[in-house]
Formats: structure tokens, C-alpha cells, sequence
């Protein structure tokens, strides 16, 4: 009798693959937003040997590919410049498949972990401010879509996720991601084109999570072997490759403008400069997966957060890696969010102003990207320092010429060359910079700003965007 069953199935896939129609991943649906004036790839499957016809509502010209042995195919079409029309493709091997209410405007990919992840009406216990406001005000942001990849796990590359594209609306902003909406409505506000997110991230990542094996073979020690991988990690979220793979292979032949990306709480206490050199690798790796060339990618540097210990520096040294990276990432930007912590969120891993995250990181897009040289997107870093007696002078950059305050500076630190830092007291002249005193200390060597793992300060440039934590010391 099994004999038979398996005979009648193995009939019945026989006949499924000789009627096979074309079938589509399912990130290229209804509502989809295709990347604007570009050559955006459409792909899926079909008989092997087979020749696929592909039709634009937008154009008469035509595309077509053959299925290879596998029966994959892929095409690239020519899209229209970016328009609320709705427009419609057409897929035809003899039997045709429509996809409607797609739009042409930018894409962009929300990676990371979960505060990214974080959707607008929060997580349990973690509410995101502004939730009740963004639903009332779905409706005015026309042309916005997103797509939710499932947060899975895989030891192999996939090609396809459960997924389909969702339209803002007042019943659908609620799951999306907070901090990728809120940077949305500011490129389309901003704009006047539609846009488009591909949220694929996971809570309780590490930079490793989304490292491809090849790599995690040549230069980490990280255990790739899945029992061994169950037993360092028993927490899944912190396994390596698996979510790469599950996650984010996926979308990688979609054609994107780049990618927003907020996560490094998992890497908290990594070594020095390591979590610098693998995400720089990280952004490397995608942008070669992408094949789009060196699209943008902007990052967000992690809050304050008390670490278990308010006065440790092990959270300032990743914000101080991440810092880094931005430097050497090619085409990318870093956006501090020092400010965007209330006094009462010193141990909650996620703080609920979401909306100035978003509008943060589009402030990078829009000045760096879209060319709108006028908008202001960058934090005030340490420039210099000078030491005359008992007084230290820093010196900034990006500052727009101005600071925030020149009374009740806070925020600031420092130390003898006993290694020993105190409160110090701050204030501001403009010919001077940053005037930092402090009654201990008679002969300053190094001053630190917010670089304790709840320590931020009240430093801010003219554009109000808050000075990076900084120290001017290696100890």
C-alpha cells in the first residue's frame, strides 16, 4: 500500500512540474515598491527550459528569459522615474500571473536588531512614543509600503521568504518597524515620492548573525557547527550565520537605494576595534551581494544603557567602535542618539523615542543621498584638545557654528595622570571652545564626554544634534 502512495505522489509531482506556472518569491507581490529609474531585478521559477515573458504597464517594451536547468530565471526591467500611479506587471509562460498597485519610488532595507525591529505600537513593556498619533495620521503619508521578512533561521542560503507587502495605512502602521517608518515619513514628506521598506532584522542579533560562512571561517572562531553553535549559544539570537542566511539572503536580488541599520547592543564588550573591522566586512559583504555597487548605508550608534553597572565604560567602547567604522565605511553615516533617553530608561535596552531615530538617519539620506546640501545631518564630534595649567580646551567639529548651551554644561570628565576622572565643570566661549575645569584635578591629562554606560551629556550643535561620547585617552 505505501508502495502505491508513493507511486500516486511521485505521479502527482511529475504532472504539477510539466503544468508548472511561473512562480514568483514572494517579496514580488501586490503593493510592492519597485526602485525607482534604475534596472530593477525581477526573478523566480519555472519548467526548466522554459521561456518567461515579462510585460510593464509603464512601457511597451518587452522582456523575456529562458529557465535555466533548475528552472530559475531572472530579468532586469527599466522603471519609471518615481509616481503615485499604480502600475502592474505582467509574467506570462504561457499562462500568465499579474502583480497590481505597485509603485516606483526608493527602497531601503531596515536591518539590525531589535531596535529595529521595534514595531510602532512596541514591544511588551516597551511602548514607542507617538504610537496613537502615528495611527491617526497613516492616511497622510501616501505611497509609503513595507515588507516584513520572517525572522528565521537557516544553515544554507534561502532564496525565498513567507512575506508580502503591506500599504501604511491606520490598521497596518502598527507592525511596522518604528525606527524604519519614522524614516520614511521624513524621505516621503520630504520628497514627494513613495517609498519603500524591506525590514529584515532580528532582536538580540550580533554583527556576527549576518556574517555569510565564508567569512566566519577565515576570520572568526565563532562555531558554525550547529550543535556546537546550540551549546555556546542557547539563546538562538546570538548564534552566528543563521539569520544571515534565513533573513537576509532572501532580498538580495531585489534592487534597493541602500540600507538603514541599528544594532550593537549583542556586541557590547567585543574587544577592541574587532566590531569596527566586521561590520565595516559586514556592509562589505552586502553591498557585494547587493551588486548595486557602493550603496549607502546608515547606521545608528547605540544609547546609554546601564550594562549592569551605570558607571562602567564597556557601552561608551562599542559606541567609540562604532564611531569608528563610520569612518572607514565607504558611503555611510552615523547618527547619535545620546539625547534620546529618558532618565527613567537607564535599563531599558529600548528606548521609546523612536521617531527622532528615524528622522535622524534621514537627515543623512537627505543630505548625502538626495543631494539637499541645506539640511544640517551631522552630530559634533571631538576635534582637538588643548592643555594650558588646570584647564583642558576642546575643540569641536560639525557644530554649525554654534553649541546648544553655554550654561549647565554637563557631561563631561576629567583625569590626572593618575588615571583617577572626576566631574568637571564645562562652559563655552567661542573663540575658546569647550572651557572644562575641574577641582581635583590641578594637572589634567584627558578628558572624557558621556563615556560611562549611563553617562550621557547635554552637548548640542546648532542643528540640536548631540556631541558623540568621546575620551582623549586609550586607557
Amino acid at each position: 500500500m505505501l508502495r502505491r502512495i508513493l507511486f500516486f505522489a511521485a505521479l502527482s509531482t511529475i504532472t504539477l512540474g510539466s503544468q508548472a506556472k511561473v512562480r514568483l518569491p514572494h517579496i514580488i507581490g501586490d503593493n510592492m515598491i519597485l526602485q525607482q529609474d534604475s534596472e530593477a531585478r525581477l526573478w523566480g521559477w519555472d519548467t526548466p527550459g522554459k521561456t518567461v515573458k515579462v510585460n510593464v504597464s509603464w512601457s511597451k517594451e518587452s522582456y523575456s528569459a529562458k529557465t535555466d536547468s533548475k528552472g530559475k530565471w531572472i530579468v532586469g526591467v527599466k522603471t519609471p522615474k518615481a509616481s503615485y500611479t499604480p502600475l502592474s506587471i505582467t509574467f506570462n509562460d504561457g499562462d500568465r500571473t499579474t502583480i497590481s498597485n505597485v509603485l516606483s519610488g526608493e527602497v531601503w532595507v531596515c536591518a539590525g536588531q531589535s531596535n529595529m525591529e521595534m514595531p510602532v505600537k512596541g514591544f511588551g513593556n516597551c511602548p514607542v512614543e507617538g504610537y496613537n498619533k502615528a495611527v491617526m495620521n497613516a492616511n497622510e503619508y501616501k505611497g509609503i509600503h513595507y515588507v516584513k521578512i520572517p525572522s528565521v533561521m537557516s544553515t544554507k542560503p534561502l532564496d525565498d521568504a513567507q512575506c508580502d507587502w503591506k500599504v501604511i495605512g491606520p490598521q497596518t502602521v502598527g507592525d511596522a518597524s518604528a525606527t524604519g517608518y519614522f524614516f520614511a515619513q521624513a524621505i516621503n514628506k520630504t520628497l514627494g515620492i513613495p517609498v519603500g521598506l524591506v525590514m529584515a532584522n532580528k532582536g538580540g542579533t550580533r554583527v556576527e548573525s549576518w556574517l555569510d560562512r565564508d567569512y566566519l571561517e577565515k576570520n572568526t572562531t565563532e562555531p558554525l557547527d550547529s550543535m556546537e553553535m546550540v551549546k555556546k549559544f542557547p539563546g538562538d539570537y546570538l548564534r552566528p550565520l543563521l539569520w544571515g542566511n534565513g533573513t537576509f539572503s532572501p532580498i538580495l536580488k531585489y534592487t534597493v537605494k541602500g540600507i538603514i541599520f541599528y544594532q550593537g547592543c549583542s556586541n557590547v564588550g567585543d574587544p577592541a576595534s574587532q566590531y569596527t573591522k566586521r561590520l565595516n566586512d559586514l556592509v562589505s559583504q552586502w553591498r557585494r551581494d547587493f551588486k548595486l555597487g557602493e550603496i549607502p548605508f546608515y547606521f545608528v550608534q547605540i544609547a546609554p544603557y546601564f550594562n549592569s553597572d551605570v558607571n562602567g565604560d564597556w557601552g561608551p567602547k562599542l559606541r567609540e567602535q562604532q564611531f569608528n567604522a563610520s569612518k572607514i565605511i565607504p558611503n555611510s553615516g552615523i547618527v547619535c542618539i545620546d539625547d534620546l533617553v529618558y532618565p527613567y530608561e537607564s535599563q531599558q535596552i529600548h528606548p521609546s523615542q523612536k521617531q527622532q531615530v528615524g528622522e535622524r538617519l534621514a537627515l543623512q539620506a537627505l543630505n548625502k543621498t538626495y543631494g539637499m546640501k541645506n539640511i544640517w545631518c551631522n552630530s559634533p564630534e571631538y576635534k582637538d584638545m588643548k592643555i594650558s595649567n588646570d584647564t583642558c580646551y576642546v575643540n569641536l567639529t560639525n557644530d554649525y557654528g554654534a553649541i546648544s548651551r553655554y550654561e549647565d554644561i554637563q557631561g563631561f570628565e576629567v583625569a590626572g595622570a593618575d588615571k583617577v576622572f572626576h566631574k568637571a565643570n564645562a562652559s563655552y566661549y567661542w573663540t575658546k571652545g569647550l572651557i572644562i575645569t575641574c577641582p581635583e584635578v590641578k594637572t589634567p591629562v584627558a578628558v572624557r564626554y558621556a563615556f560611562r554606560n549611563w553617562g550621557y551629556g547635554n552637548v548640542k550643535n546648532a542643528a540640536l544634534l548631540p556631541l558623540f561620547p568621546f575620551r582623549t585617552d586609550n586607557w
